[in-house]
C-alpha cells in the first residue's frame, strides 16, 4: 500500500507571476466596472479643467499649515459662540412638535402674502377698522397666540 500524503507543497510564485496575477485582477475589475471608471475619469477631468483638482492637491500637500489655520480659526471666541448658539438652537428645535412648526410656517407664509397685498393696496387703516379686526376670529387667534408666546417667553426668561 501507498503511504498517505501528509504534506502538501504550495507552489511558490515568482515576483513576475505575482505581478501578472495582480495585473489580471486589475484588468478584470476594470472590465466589470467600465461605466463607473469612465464617469470617474470624466469627473476628474472636469475638476482638473476647473482648477478644483489642483486646489485640492495643494490643500492636501499643505495639510499641516491648513490644520493649524483651521484650528486657530475654530478657537476664536466668535466662532465658539456661534457653535454654542447653534447647538442651543438645535436643542430647542428638537423639543418643538413638527406639526406645530409646519402650522406656524404655513401661517407665516400666508401672513406675508396678506401683508404684501395690504402694502400694495396703500389703504389707510382707521380706528373702527382696528376694532372690527380685533373681533375677526383669525386676528383674534393670532393675538391670543402672540400673548401666550410672550407669556411662555417670559416664564422661560425667569429661570
Amino acid at each position: 500500500m501507498a503511504k498517505p500524503i501528509t504534506k502538501i507543497d504550495e507552489p511558490v510564485l515568482t515576483e513576475k507571476e505575482i505581478q501578472a496575477q495582480s495585473l489580471e485582477k486589475v484588468l478584470q475589475d476594470l472590465s466589470q466596472n467600465a461605466d463607473g471608471i469612465i464617469e470617474t475619469i470624466k469627473l476628474l477631468q472636469e475638476l482638473h479643467d476647473s482648477g478644483i483638482l489642483g486646489a485640492i492637491n495643494n490643500l492636501v500637500a499643505a495639510k499641516e499649515q491648513v490644520a493649524k489655520i483651521l484650528v486657530g480659526q475654530m478657537l476664536r471666541p466668535p466662532v465658539i459662540t456661534a457653535i454654542n448658539n447653534a447647538m442651543a438652537a438645535a436643542g430647542a428645535i428638537t423639543e418643538i412638535d413638527p406639526e406645530t412648526t409646519k402650522k406656524l410656517m404655513g401661517g407665516l407664509s400666508k401672513g406675508l402674502q396678506k401683508a404684501e397685498e395690504g402694502f400694495q393696496s396703500n389703504k389707510k387703516v382707521g380706528v373702527f377698522e382696528l376694532v372690527k379686526l380685533i373681533r375677526d376670529p383669525d386676528v383674534n387667534r393670532v393675538i391670543k397666540f402672540s400673548l401666550n408666546l410672550l407669556k411662555g417667553l417670559g416664564e422661560g426668561l425667569k429661570d
